[in-house]
């Protein structure tokens, strides 16, 4: 039994189809689940004169409220569990299998788009890079 969950969210992660799925998995085995928002690593924000507008370290600081801000409505939907929330930077496949091994993560529940066969085998996305590098178990779930 799963007693920790790490699920990856994006803005298209669409995980409220798949929040039910995790929020029956997590109860029955007493599972803390971890959201995880990961975002790009931030630049300088720059005018259009050229002049720095917001520094990286700034931009890094709104967008990890913002992440955290979107987690916390990701949250309401698993009313009634333990529930912890996490923003990193950089690339999501590396930074969600980080983070797996930094939480212990049992399993990882990432939601994948309905692409054809022929899509992921040429360019697979990041939940198939995921699936073939984790070292848990990974649950793949087909966004509706």
């Amino acid at each position: 039994m799963a007693k920790r969950i790490l699920v990856p969210v994006n803005p298209t992660s669409a995980v409220e189809s798949v929040a039910p799925l995790i929020a029956d998995l997590a109860r029955g085995s007493g599972a803390t689940v971890r959201l995880l928002r990961v975002a790009p690593l931030p630049k300088n924000v720059v005018n259009g004169n050229g002049r720095v507008v917001a520094y990286a370290d700034q931009e890094m600081s709104r967008l990890e409220a913002e992440g955290l801000n979107d987690l916390r409505a990701v949250e309401a939907n698993l009313e009634g569990l333990p529930v912890e929330r996490v923003v990193r930077f950089g690339d999501p496949d590396e930074e969600i299998l980080r983070e797996a091994d930094a939480f212990g993560a049992d399993l990882i529940a990432v939601t994948t788009a309905n692409r054809s066969w022929l899509s992921r085998a040429v360019l697979p996305g990041v939940a198939e890079r995921v699936f073939r590098k984790a070292e848990v178990p990974v649950m793949l779930v087909r966004r509706r």
